[in-house]
């Protein structure tokens, strides 16, 4: 694996543990696809640190059993605005 690979899976990692991120989230704050990040995150970190690999994944986990939540918030937050004008 090439060194600016690594460099970016472990630094998307950090972006993911420490802010609780989402993919989506990850993928524009490192201006790279959610493939990528998806990939870097599960494969690629798999290779380089297994027990990392663990803590990003649960928190990986926990966003995708919450994301028909914030999906709720955001039409939500949608039609609050369209009826306000």
């Amino acid at each position: 694996m090439k060194d600016y690979i690594e460099e970016r899976v472990l630094a998307l990692a950090d972006y993911i543990l420490t802010n609780n991120a989402t993919v989506r989230a990850a993928a524009a704050q490192f201006k790279v696809s959610k493939s990528t990040v998806h990939k870097d995150v599960t494969e690629r970190l798999q290779e380089i640190s297994p027990s990392l690999a663990v803590q990003v994944k649960a928190v990986l986990d926990l966003n995708k059993s919450e994301r028909h939540i914030r999906g709720g918030q955001a039409t939500r937050e949608k039609y609050l605005h369209l009826h306000q004008q």
